[in-house]
């Protein structure tokens, strides 16, 4: 694995130095393909459902990468130019819901705009507010979000409206995504000491613990089209606290039937933040995409 420079080490959160390796994973071949290189930071790849093309977000503005021709075009968002890592494609393909640091106050809030480019709309006044999921009726945005300290799963009208809470135990709880009946949202969560993965029902009902990890912190569990398999990130146990979600780690992708059991580590590489931060696969089941990074040295 690369050597961090003294200079990252001393601010993980330092990245202008970043090069960036945007990857497929083929699961049946297990096999890892670059699709192409950046000088510069990418991160948080979303697989479209025609599976034509991947987003992602790069120096605030997300970008729309052409499968066949591997060439970006940035996605004209207007006002939205701090777009982070926390965005979703909508069920159709046809738009996307980006977090985005609002200028009054720098914090996040989540908007929606055509993927053909557009004036944004806010959906979430509050801040600040993550990100992660999108029903597939295309009527809800689930997202994780700061009210009064803690951070919570939380869902709202896709156009906007009052929200709802659906947990509400102590410390960090992130990462919400539906599945694609709109049964279940997975997220992860700190409750049991270690970052762990669990899903409930789409009402917030039945919060079951899924992953059992005692020597890993398991981040944000995708779950794929057809229901049979979640990918996560993984941090070693000790490499940072369980509620920290880092840049510039050692971490493992790792898979599991959707119905729980044995977790089983399919890929390590350098990355940890802006790696698979929402979901990422490919409409067939079988593929994910990815970013994995590298340090340039001076």
């Amino acid at each position: 694995m690369p050597k961090i420079p003294e200079p990252d080490r001393r601010n993980p959160w330092y990245r202008d130095n970043d090069q960036s390796i945007l990857e497929v994973f083929d699961v049946s071949a297990g096999t890892r393909t670059v699709l192409k290189e950046f000088d510069y930071l990418i991160e948080a790849p979303n697989w479209s459902p025609d599976g034509k093309f991947l987003t992602y977000n790069s120096s605030g503005r997300i970008y729309r990468f052409d499968l066949d021709t591997r060439e970006s075009h940035e996605v004209f968002t207007d006002f939205v130019t701090r777009c982070n890592n926390d965005h979703v494609l909508s069920p159709d393909g046809c738009s996307i819901a980006v977090s985005h640091g609002t200028k009054e106050d720098g914090q996040s809030r989540i908007y929606t705009v055509p993927l053909t480019g557009g004036v944004p709309r806010l959906i979430t006044p509050l801040a600040p507010s993550y990100l992660h999921g999108w029903s597939p009726d295309s009527k809800t945005l689930a997202y994780c979000a700061e009210r009064g300290g803690e951070f919570d799963v939380y869902t709202i009208p896709v156009n906007g409206g009052e929200e709802t809470r659906l947990t509400d135990a102590p410390g960090l709880n992130d990462g919400p995504e539906y599945d694609s009946a709109g049964e279940y949202i997975w997220f992860n969560s700190v409750r049991s000491g270690l970052m762990q993965a669990f899903r409930m029902r789409a009402d917030g009902s039945e919060q079951t613990q899924m992953t059992f990890d005692e020597e890993w912190n398991t981040w944000f569990p995708h779950i794929s089209p057809d229901r049979k398999l979640v990918v996560m990130l993984s941090y070693h146990k000790g490499d940072l606290e369980p509620w920290e979600h880092l840049p510039h780690k050692n971490v493992a992708l790792r898979l599991m039937d959707a119905g729980g059991g044995t977790v089983r580590t399919i890929a390590e590489l350098f990355g940890g933040q802006g790696t698979i931060n929402v979901n990422s696969w490919a409409p067939d089941s079988n593929r994910f995409a990815f970013v994995s990074y590298r340090i340039r040295e001076h």
